[in-house]
């Protein structure tokens, strides 16, 4: 493995002179603040996380999840950093383990962007009102690859459309996050 290219802290679309200098965060940590400050994570807030037959009426949504995921996330990264730098023998003046947990908590906390309600089955339902439902009529109107896109919605996908694409002033790159993180999402 090439860490120093796994770990890497150059980002899409972002040349090292439009970074701050005196910025005291890692890379890794503005992309945890990046994700957290993005109007597609707080989205997250108004979709509910279903379980079936729930014991109370606690509404957990997916900003919840996705939270709670980077908690854990945080922790198992942090072991996984350890580790890897032990095992690999990597130099601790470049490699630490909260870098690898800071990759693994931006992930996590992005993870659901693009799922939609309903999980997987969501995501079915998604393809089967486009082949099959009210939405062949609309459909016609788009492109192959378009269409596409609707027949077979897959949300690990679309989340990173809209990680890498879904910026308020339309620059390119999205949120323009480090490719260590893009790396961990796409898994």
């Amino acid at each position: 493995m090439n860490w120093e290219k796994l770990l890497s802290t150059d980002r899409l679309y972002c040349h090292k002179y439009d970074q701050m200098p005196y910025d005291n965060r890692t890379e890794y940590q503005k992309d945890i603040d990046r994700i957290i400050f993005s109007t597609s994570f707080r989205r997250l807030q108004n979709k509910t996380q279903v379980f079936p037959l729930p014991d109370n009426d606690f509404v957990h949504t997916r900003l919840t999840h996705s939270i709670e995921v980077s908690s854990i996330g945080r922790s198992l990264g942090k072991l996984a950093g350890e580790f890897i730098i032990k095992e690999e023998k990597l130099d601790k003046n470049i490699f630490h383990s909260d870098d690898f947990s800071n990759v693994v908590v931006a992930s996590c906390l992005a993870h659901d962007l693009g799922n939609p309600p309903f999980g997987h089955s969501g995501e079915k339902a998604i393809g089967n009102y486009f082949l099959n439902g009210r939405g062949k009529e609309q459909i016609s109107l788009l492109s192959e690859s378009q269409r596409r896109d609707f027949e077979n919605f897959e949300g690990n996908a679309a989340g990173l459309r809209i990680l890498t694409n879904d910026h308020p002033s339309g620059k390119d790159g999205g949120l323009r996050l480090s490719y260590a993180t893009l790396g961990s999402f796409i898994k």
